[in-house]
């Protein structure tokens, strides 16, 4: 791996030349040998990403442009998200995201998780394999969902196709 520091890509840049329409992860860091893995994420105005949890990783999440409501689980007290606003999303936390009047722009930025494996099944019986996951992997950012029928990608905050 290589130890030198780089400069990765100017998020203005970015969001300057990204078509007006896209949305969800616009940037990710892909560098190999990493122990961190960033995203930058456009949600165009009013969308949502649907109360969703994480329960492995803590989240921080980094408001770029836009402005937004995060919403805890169970009634909790919604945060105000505006330019500047760092926020803390602890692993098990459940929550909701909602983008204000002009959108949201977010980086996130969490603990490196790890690469999906492929294993043989326990014990395989005749008749067929396991069933399907792919309903369970985002269009998007291809993240695989730990919810067994997601609505929302809990990276991206793309909308799972209706079933």
């Amino acid at each position: 791996m290589n130890a030198t520091p780089e400069v990765l890509a100017v998020l203005d840049d970015l969001l300057a030349t990204a078509a007006p329409d896209a949305r969800g992860a616009l940037w990710q860091l892909d560098r190999q040998g990493r122990e961190l893995d960033a995203n930058l994420v456009r949600l165009p105005p009013g969308a949502e990403v649907g109360e969703h949890q994480e329960d492995v990783l803590d989240v921080l999440l980094v408001v770029l442009a836009g402005s937004g409501r995060l919403t805890p689980a169970g009634g909790g007290t919604p945060l105000e998200l505006t330019p500047t606003t760092v926020t803390w999303l602890p692993r098990t936390s459940r929550r909701a995201l909602a983008a204000g009047p002009d959108g949201l722009v977010y980086l996130t930025v969490h603990r490196r998780r790890p690469g999906l494996t492929v294993r043989p099944a326990v014990s395989v019986q005749e008749g067929g394999e396991a069933p399907c996951s792919l309903d369970r992997v985002c269009p998007e950012c291809g993240r695989m969902s730990r919810e067994p029928a997601p609505k929302y990608c809990a990276e991206c905050g793309e909308r799972f196709p209706e079933r």
